[in-house]
């Protein structure tokens, strides 16, 4: 006979982190999600699964209209289009593989 001992706890870990520039900020808030992407802790979301839905819309309008959303492409190069597609992406990828994660953002 044994004795069989453990003692387990829970460690938070990063299952995802990555920034973007402060300078696509406009294009969010033409798109509907800067409070989401900035400000999540304002609305009261705290799980990576509620950003889903609203995260998605906004991409889908952001991919009907390139143009429109081209326009607010900081003058300093410092943000894209482009590249913020992209970043939204891999987010919203993230949030379906980990929709129970707590969401910090440091803005």
């Amino acid at each position: 006979m044994s004795l069989d001992v453990y003692l387990t706890a829970t460690v938070p870990t990063t299952v995802f982190d990555a920034n973007i520039t402060h300078n696509l900020n406009t294009m969010a808030e033409a798109a509907g999600i800067y409070m989401h992407l900035w400000r999540p802790d304002e609305l009261g979301i705290t799980k990576a699964g509620e950003l889903i839905a609203p995260l998605e819309k906004g991409l889908r309008k952001m991919k009907r209209s390139p143009g429109k959303y081209k326009q607010f492409d900081p003058p300093n190069g410092w943000g894209s289009y482009d590249g913020f597609i992209l970043w939204l992406e891999k987010y919203i990828a993230a949030c379906k593989e980990y929709p129970e994660a707590t969401i910090r953002v440091s803005r």
